[in-house]
């Protein structure tokens, strides 16, 4: 993993703690909305990209229940978790850049919070349009602006006092570095796809605790190797503190709950 910059860096110690602290919170939410959109579609062959411990998988076996479901991910370790979270859908390792399908296998490729992390979009979108069928679509979102996610926000803010010398900025540029329209359009349209619709979705996610979502961050995102090459150890409790500290002055005490901003894009070929 050394050759690996630390804001793309997934560990198989990752996923438990993503799936822990996180999921419930950033993912259930829209992962239910993407869902439903994905069943009005009424798809009957469905690739999932990026799928990760399966948050958006587990919505989508119990909306499109007669449809049949790869997920796919990048890393090994999400796969492993994702198949044994959601065993009815079909698991694959798999590079959205190179995927290991036939031309028009499926009727809908989905992907939730995965786009941003595609070193080369267009080239991502190509392939979605490969596997496509002629009348196929592709349905994925990405988040907005970090400014307009309460949690994601708190935790920028976080480690920019802790580390002000050099703070990590993994969520300002990857998971929130890709919601311009306009770009996204012209990817797709690198890719040999149209921007049918663009919508932006603002949900509510609750958290038990601020410092619950510094502990999901620090132990289960690439965050915990940015905090790493800065001689920092995520589990180091005075630094947990720390960032829970600011977290929590700037989301309250105890249960928190926080407005979250996403983009929803649908291309067909």
């Amino acid at each position: 993993m050394s050759g690996v910059p630390a804001d793309r860096r997934w560990s198989s110690s990752m996923p438990e703690a993503y799936e822990r602290y996180l999921v419930p919170v950033l993912f259930r939410p829209f992962a239910v909305d993407l869902a439903g959109r994905a069943a009005a579609l009424r798809p009957r062959r469905v690739l999932e990209l990026a799928a990760g411990t399966g948050v958006l998988t587990a919505e989508l076996v119990v909306a499109l229940p007669a449809a049949e479901l790869v997920a796919t991910d990048l890393n090994e370790a999400m796969v492993g978790y994702g198949r044994q979270r959601v065993p009815t859908a079909s698991w694959r390792q798999a590079d959205a850049q190179r995927l290991p399908f036939e031309d028009g296998s499926f009727d809908l490729v989905v992907c939730q919070f995965g786009a941003m992390f595609f070193p080369d979009r267009p080239a991502a979108f190509a392939e979605a349009r490969r596997v496509l069928a002629p009348d196929g679509r592709l349905l994925f979102s990405t988040w907005g602006p970090i400014e307009e996610h309460g949690f994601d926000a708190a935790v920028q803010a976080a480690v920019a006092q802790v580390f002000h010398a050099d703070p990590p900025e993994f969520l300002r540029t990857l998971p929130h570095g890709y919601h311009d329209p306009g770009q996204v359009s012209a990817d797709l349209a690198g890719g040999g796809l149209a921007l049918e619709r663009h919508e932006t979705v603002v949900l509510d996610g609750t958290a038990e605790s601020a410092g619950a979502v510094a502990t999901g961050f620090l132990t289960g995102t690439p965050l915990r190797a940015a905090v790493a090459e800065r001689g920092g150890r995520p589990e180091d409790p005075a630094l947990h503190a720390a960032l829970a500290e600011e977290m929590t002055a700037r989301l309250g005490e105890g249960p928190v709950t926080a407005s979250m901003s996403a983009e929803l894009f649908l291309a067909r070929a």
